[in-house]
């Protein structure tokens, strides 16, 4: 590695001493001008008050003036006490107008005891008269050194406009282990080839393995693929370039292509090393989508970014590591072999996995010795590391705020529901109609989740309105499903539906509010995936209708749907078929359960909260009528 490969590109440095020398200066103009400010101030205490020379000579002619001390055209007067004798201090100060002496002008000097002396200056006068004549040089030289720097500062962004600006992590900075993250082992095993690449390139070079030039890093936002990136160069100890995809893009063309070429530059001088570039689909879409043809800045910047991946070297160890949420839009030369030979996929953590990444951040914070994180991690399914790190960070507050010093298994509890379903809006009042019709609404999901056989169990119920829902009724299910059967599916749409069937059962079709619009929406969402995504309709089973929407607003205009304006009826026909069959299963459940409909809304309205053990309890003698049942 280069002896100056730890100091950030650009340059850094430099402007750093040059802030400082500006700095120096406006200190040092600011301690002139306190002195000049103090001095003023003596001077002025220093001061008599000074007096028009046609009074003086009216008051000598009082004989209210003793003494007249002259000093150049400066006179220093002292008065007549009560006893007519002369003050010890003087009294005023005036002057003697030009152009003749004090005896011209008509000041009778027989009255009065005078005396005439040579003119002095005291320090203070000296210093004021000097720095009266420097300070507006200061000023002036201080003004220039800032114009002068504000245009060299100017000429410097527009020379390094073009320069990457990517961050250089070398050896020096806290490195990432691979042992330090939980979970991922799958993507940690694939990306330990790289760090041997890195460590040994001679023993694959000898056998003739070429060196893989990219590997990209897929997975949803928060899992870790930023962290594993990092630890890769930890792992190798090599130099690490970091840098955004939408970094490179600037308003005017060519300045991305110019960063694009001056960071692989600086990569090949530090070799061998990793290029990270984080999220990558900003520059990597694929192309021809836009309104900009191949004039686009964005397109000409991924144009670089494959020559320069092609342009490597066979003796230069230089990987580049990219990550996204979207590899499916990126352009296929991108992914081809020789670009991004390898394909990491980073998916959701599993229970164990989960486990393991909440016993890391809550390793360094203070806890109760019978804090469960396993059971915890039971119910975040779906959680990435970045929401588990969440529920550790909002569970410390929680304790925190309550003035604890160890966290407890209630904060849990409450940080992973404040996370998961939004914090309690305990403010909103609400009148008791609306608290009963929001009773029988949440009792109604939890009823048809209860009742049904393949529904996710009931987790809590809640009439205290959280986060922009008037209550929740949350399901968890029992333990990771890596697949979703139609059963399961079905049992979903009937427990979202199960809300606004039980408003309609109590108080009449003509009655149900707009508390159901988000089940209605969740509901439409999934029969729509399970049409055109899985292909579970009746009549279009087995068939895909996907809809691309990765492309940009001119290009999903001019595009025709990949299916037709009939089988687009048929595809309506079925959702409204799958809706249908829900509602007939929730309200044929509701119906025949009434009375524990009821109950569960009395016990609601009671103590607005119920966990899973009392709604079981609630619901102990519930049954399924044959009619509801899935043949």
């Amino acid at each position: 590695m280069k002896p100056n490969s730890n100091k950030p590109a650009g340059g850094a440095p430099e402007s750093k001493k040059g802030n400082r020398r500006f700095k120096n200066v406006i200190f040092y103009a600011l301690i002139i001008f306190i002195v000049l400010a103090v001095l003023a101030a003596v001077r002025g205490d220093n001061s008599l008050e000074e007096i028009s020379f046609s009074k003086l000579v009216q008051q000598v002619n009082e004989d209210k003036i003793a003494k007249i001390v002259e000093s150049g055209n400066e006179l220093t007067i002292y008065k007549k006490d009560d006893e007519g004798k002369t003050e010890k201090t003087a009294s005023y100060q005036s002057r003697i107008p030009t152009g003749s002496s004090a005896a011209e002008q008509g000041l009778d000097l027989n009255k009065v005891e005078y005396s005439s002396t040579e003119p002095t200056l005291s320090t203070a006068d000296v210093i004021w008269n000097v720095m009266s004549i420097l300070l507006p040089v200061v000023l002036l030289a201080i003004l220039f050194i800032w114009m002068m720097r504000a245009a060299g500062a100017q000429n410097n962004q527009s020379m390094g406009f073009g320069r990457s600006k990517a961050k250089l992590y070398g050896k020096d900075k806290k490195q990432t282990k691979f042992v330090e993250i939980a979970g991922n082992d799958e993507a940690k095993e694939d990306l330990v080839e790289v760090v041997d690449f890195l460590k040994h390139p001679k023993k694959f070079a000898e056998v003739g393995a070429k060196i893989p030039k990219g590997v990209l890093l897929v997975g949803p936002p928060g899992t870790g693929k930023t962290m594993l990136a990092r630890a890769v160069a930890g792992e190798a100890g090599v130099p690490f370039f970091s840098i955004s995809g939408s970094e490179f893009v600037e308003m005017f063309v060519g300045v991305g292509a110019s960063r694009v070429r001056d960071l692989f530059e600086k990569a090949k001088k530090n070799s061998p090393c990793i290029i990270f570039i984080d999220e990558i689909d900003a520059v990597g879409r694929r192309r021809g989508s836009g309104m900009g043809g191949g004039h686009d800045e964005r397109e000409q910047t991924l144009n670089q970014i494959l020559v320069e991946m092609d342009g490597f070297e066979d003796k230069q160890t230089v990987i580049v590591l990219a990550a996204t949420n979207r590899a499916d839009v990126l352009d296929p030369a991108l992914l081809r072999p020789g670009r991004f030979d390898r394909r990491v996929n980073i998916s959701l953590p599993e229970r164990k996995d989960r486990l393991a990444i909440l016993k890391v951040h809550f390793e360094k914070k203070q806890t109760e010795k019978d804090i469960d994180l396993d059971a915890l991690a039971a119910k975040t399914a779906g959680s990435s590391g970045a929401d588990l790190a969440n529920i550790a960070n909002e569970a410390a507050i929680r304790a925190a705020r309550q003035n604890r010093k160890t966290i407890t298994n209630e904060d849990l509890t409450q940080a992973f529901e404040k996370v998961a379903i939004g914090p309690e809006r305990k403010s909103k009042v609400m009148n008791e109609h609306d608290r009963e019709l929001t009773a029988y609404h949440e009792g109604g999901h939890a009823l048809v989740a209860q009742v049904l056989p393949d529904s996710d169990d009931v987790h809590k119920v809640t009439i205290i309105p959280r986060g922009g829902t008037g209550g929740v009724t949350w399901t968890l299910p029992p333990e990771d499903r890596p697949y979703t059967s139609v059963v399961e599916f079905k049992d979903i749409l009937a427990r979202a539906l199960g809300g606004r069937i039980a408003e309609e059962i109590v108080y009449g079709r003509d009655k149900i509010t707009t508390g159901a619009g988000s089940d209605l929406r969740n509901a439409t969402a999934v029969a729509r995936d399970m049409i055109i995504e899985q292909g579970m309709g009746s009549k279009l089973r087995d068939q895909v209708f996907h809809e691309d929407e990765g492309g940009l607003m001119m290009d999903r205009i001019t595009r025709e749907k990949p299916y037709s304006e009939k089988t687009a009826e048929e595809i309506d026909h079925e959702i409204n078929e799958l809706i249908e069959e829900a509602a007939n299963r929730a309200r044929i459940v509701l119906t025949e359960n009434r009375k524990y409909l009821d109950k569960i809304k009395d016990k609601l309205l009671e103590n607005e909260t119920l966990d899973a053990e009392q709604v079981k309890e609630i619901f102990k003698g519930a049954k399924l009528p044959e009619s509801a049942k899935l043949y």
